[in-house]
């Protein structure tokens, strides 16, 4: 079997965190902590997250319509009703795939501090 090999793409590097925000490899880019307005709502850090998130996207002159998988974390579960409104106002009907997650972050601020994170998987085209 033969593999083509394709180049991987990073943009958005955090050298003090390690990581990068946004990877392009192949016809996929894989974005992860996409998260905003810290301290803020739970409506507020979801948008803030999305916000994030289109921000990288566009990165690639992609937007949130080519995401087709979402991994959601929350500190508290039981707020995916507020993230759904906020996915039916953002995404357009062009809704991906998703999981919700509850987990502690080791972020500062604790309760007060970061309640929502989103990593997620967009299409790129051939």
């Amino acid at each position: 079997m033969t593999y083509k090999k394709s180049t991987i793409i990073r943009k958005d590097v955090n050298e003090d965190w390690a990581h990068t925000g946004i990877i392009r490899a192949g016809q996929y880019c894989f974005l992860n902590y996409c998260v905003g307005n810290v301290g803020g709502t739970v409506e507020e850090q979801i948008n803030g997250a999305f916000d994030e998130m289109e921000k990288r996207l566009g990165l690639f002159g992609l937007t949130l319509e080519n995401v087709v998988q979402m991994d959601c974390l929350f500190r508290d579960v039981w707020n995916i009703p507020v993230m759904e409104q906020v996915i039916k106002e953002r995404f357009h009907g062009k809704y991906p795939v998703r999981k919700s997650i509850q987990t502690e972050f080791a972020h500062v601020g604790g309760q007060a501090g970061l309640q929502f994170q989103v990593d997620a998987v967009a299409y790129c085209g051939e």
